[in-house]
């Protein structure tokens, strides 16, 4: 039986930083909780509302925004479509009257520190990232759901089965990469190929390439915006944003209007590799800026490690002449597959498996994006997966101040350049002499998570996250 059926549109999802499991996940679940309330037909009786928060939701909840996703998804707001520039105002004004209203319906008190807790010291078995609702009733009863934050924007409710969607009839069911390449030699397809095939049981192909370049305009947005944005993230650290007077020292002041005017003006700086270099990083730098500042970014496959992958295609347009529409849905079909593997096989979440299964799963999908799009075979392509995830193994999640900035910013950069190398070895070797496949890396990867100590895992409580001193304002 098949592990699980994961689309496109599951690996890369349109949110609001700064992190899918403890941000975009939990906002989901206060989304699904008030819903549940409405097809209960108790909203109208809700009077008073308690979220516990669990784990690593706890534990570094409040530098990854967990308490102001769920007052926004409590309110029924969607993260996809909820502006930006409100997500403080809206927020301050919830705290500041002490009025909720849940699904935009139904206003109740609640009174921010007092109803939405905590637990730094309590978990639940399931999963580290955790969140129950309690909701109180007119007629004296009461409704209480937990749900589990899994990763990448995943959301479990505690209970069911864990499906995100019904299941359909692929043609080519998919668990781990020896079923991936068992497909692609059996067909002659693709990896993107069998992708888009699998794509088409849910729904028509013209709706399959609109959504992924919907993805992509959203990619690049983001990548734009971060370029061309300066000044102090937010949370305490005071890191300034880098990404924005990199940009416009690489560009030598070149005037432009527009994204492709931009990338013009970014050709024509050279191709050397220390430029190419430093415009890789300058695009990782961006997206996460833009993440750590509550901006809209893809979930790609999570906001910690949003940048890795529009980085690498960033690359691929730019400086390998490959923007064009069908490269795009390319890049990012043969990306999500692999992305699908590891969290099928493994994890894609800190809290379970530190930033092995963030940075490293997000470079391991940009690597075999890459070399499939410059032309490398379907063996070749799974082998840059695989390279670009074992220079990964081991790493830990250990944010400063719980923030997703350092050292999860820089990682991105770091992310987007062992991807573009793992491509070029992949590209150089021939795979029929490799001695290790991506699915023996999914296993080591997923061992490895299992032996990380608990406070490697987006806790704050090892690593860089207690060797920096602090000295962050109160929440």
């Amino acid at each position: 039986m098949q592990k699980e059926q994961i689309s496109v549109f599951d690996m890369f999802k349109i949110g609001i930083g700064p992190s899918s499991s403890h941000t975009l996940g939990p906002w989901r679940a206060a989304q699904q909780f008030v819903q549940s309330l409405e097809h209960k037909d108790v909203l109208p009786l809700v009077v008073e509302l308690k979220v516990l928060l669990y784990g690593s939701l706890a534990k570094t909840g409040k530098g990854h925004g967990t308490d102001i996703a769920i007052l926004l998804g409590l309110s029924g707001d969607d993260p996809v479509t909820f502006e930006v520039d409100q997500v403080g105002p809206k927020t301050e004004h919830i705290r500041s009257s002490n009025k909720l209203i849940l699904n935009s319906k139904q206003e109740i008190s609640f009174f921010v520190n007092d109803d939405l807790l905590f637990l730094f010291n309590e978990s639940l078995p399931y999963h580290p990232n955790a969140v129950s609702f309690q909701a109180f009733l007119s007629n004296g009863t009461a409704i209480s759901e937990t749900y589990y934050s899994i990763g990448g924007g995943f959301v479990v409710k505690e209970g069911s089965d864990g499906a995100q969607k019904a299941e359909v009839d692929l043609p080519f069911p998919i668990d781990t990469a020896n079923n991936l390449l068992h497909w692609c030699i059996k067909t002659g397809l693709k990896i993107s190929e069998v992708v888009m095939e699998n794509e088409l049981a849910w729904r028509s192909e013209q709706e399959t390439l609109t959504g992924v370049l919907n993805i992509f305009k959203a990619l690049r947005d983001c990548i734009y915006r971060g370029c061309h944005t300066s000044g102090v993230l937010p949370g305490g650290l005071n890191v300034a944003r880098r990404a924005a007077a990199q940009n416009k020292r690489l560009i030598k002041g070149q005037p432009y209007n527009n994204f492709e005017e931009w990338v013009a003006a970014i050709r024509n700086t050279g191709n050397s590799f220390q430029n190419t270099l430093d415009w890789v990083s300058c695009f990782a730098l961006a997206v996460n800026e833009e993440n750590a500042s509550f901006g809209r970014v893809v979930t790609a496959p999570t906001n910690g490690a949003a940048g890795v992958i529009p980085a690498v295609l960033q690359y691929y347009l730019v400086f390998c002449d490959g923007y064009s529409d069908k490269r795009i849905i390319q890049f990012l079909l043969t990306a999500s597959e692999i992305g699908s593997i590891f969290k099928k096989g493994a994890t894609i979440s800190a809290a379970m498996g530190g930033c092995q299964a963030e940075i490293g799963v997000s470079s391991a999908m940009a690597a075999a994006a890459l070399t499939e799009c410059l032309g490398g075979t379907q063996r070749q392509v799974l082998m840059a997966a695989e390279i670009a995830m074992e220079h990964h193994l081991g790493l830990t999640c250990d944010p400063i101040g719980g923030l997703v900035q350092v050292p999860c910013i820089e990682r991105n950069t770091m992310g987007a350049i062992k991807a573009i190398t793992a491509s070029q070895l992949a590209l150089q070797t021939n795979p029929d002499n490799a001695k290790v496949s991506l699915d023996a890396v999914v296993r080591t990867m997923w061992q490895t998570a299992l032996d990380m100590n608990s406070k490697y895992k987006e806790t704050s409580d090892g690593g860089l996250a207690i060797n920096i001193p602090l000295s962050l304002p109160e929440c």
